[in-house]
């Protein structure tokens, strides 16, 4: 549970582009919806742009904005970078079709390839084109922004890559909604079983030229993340939809149906206090070992059941 510093990957360096993956599956269904209701396209843009917005201001409030110190870190946001990178993704995605589309994420991710690894940063002329200080991204960051702006672990150039990440996502949310004849739910999980582990496979191979990197959202990143997210997808798509098994689902319908809530509720809620307030002396019976982890299950269980009251009165945060 901890960003890898530089290259590598960890379990937790996959939440966040999971995040954009998901939110990418989703977009082929509402766009289906709004087309339907014969949408014009100008209305469709208006909203594409408005929910980048909100997501950027969301995130603004998250990192602290209404403290009205005016830190420029405020403006480097998780929210923010899921915002952009899903709206130009949506404008792709509705402008091009299939083919159009795989070029599009493709030519994304070579493009910032070669610009990774072709150009050198020139305040550091020695240093490895793929390190802290003499990647280009890097360097324009330091060149442009001020430095209370730049966040080792969160690249502002890494929504560029982030474009392909959702734009995966769209695409695989178009063919599972595809009703070909040809297409069983069947045929579907196994091209996309193949799918995931062909990223998979690219990105290894990828890494040996281009590392896997979180904070640049290297190319071979994207391949890695986009993958695993294809093949955990398809899991639960068997589960549920092909195989029919629903009556589990609950506990994680509860948390996907407010994700942005409860994202948002932990910088406003101090959901900690309640926890140790509740189950504080229960924990303390236990061995210090268990301590850090009793006290996440039991901090998981307060928010989830302030997402089941929610869920039960039907309130929901749609952006």
């Amino acid at each position: 549970m901890t960003h890898c510093k530089w290259d590598g990957f960890h379990f937790y360096d996959f939440i966040f582009p999971l995040f954009i993956f998901i939110a990418g599956i989703s977009f082929p269904f509402s766009l289906e919806k709004s087309q339907q209701k014969g949408v014009p396209k100008r209305t469709l843009y208006f909203k594409i742009f408005k929910r980048a917005l909100i997501l950027a201001l969301l995130g603004l409030v998250y990192n602290g904005f209404l403290k009205f110190d005016f830190n420029p870190k405020y403006f480097i946001s998780v929210l923010g970078r899921i915002g952009l990178a899903w709206m130009f993704a949506a404008l792709i995605f509705i402008n091009t079709k299939r083919y159009g589309r795989i070029i599009w994420c493709a030519g994304i991710l070579v493009i910032y390839w070669l610009a990774l690894v072709l150009i050198q940063a020139p305040d550091y002329p020695e240093a490895s084109r793929l390190s802290p200080e003499g990647n280009i991204s890097c360097y324009l960051e330091r060149t442009f922004l001020p430095e209370k702006m730049i966040i080792p672990t969160h690249r502002i150039s890494g929504f560029i890559p982030a474009i392909a990440t959702a734009l995966l996502g769209m695409m695989t949310g178009a063919f599972v909604k595809s009703t070909k004849d040809s297409l069983t739910q069947m045929r579907k999980v196994i091209y996309m079983t193949v799918a995931g582990v062909g990223l998979v496979a690219l990105a290894l191979l990828w890494d040996i030229i281009l590392p896997i990197n979180k904070p640049l959202w290297s190319s071979s990143y994207v391949c890695l993340a986009g993958g695993l997210s294809l093949l955990l997808f398809v899991l639960f798509y068997w589960i549920i939809d092909v195989r029919g098994y629903r009556r589990w689902t609950l506990f994680f319908k509860v948390i996907g149906l407010n994700s942005i809530t409860i994202y948002m509720a932990q910088s406003i809620i101090n959901f900690r206090f309640t926890t140790n307030f509740i189950f504080g002396g229960v924990v303390k019976l236990f061995p210090e070992s268990w301590e850090q982890f009793l006290n996440n299950i039991t901090l998981i269980t307060v928010c989830w059941f302030f997402l089941y009251f929610l869920y039960k009165k039907k309130i929901f945060l749609k952006v």
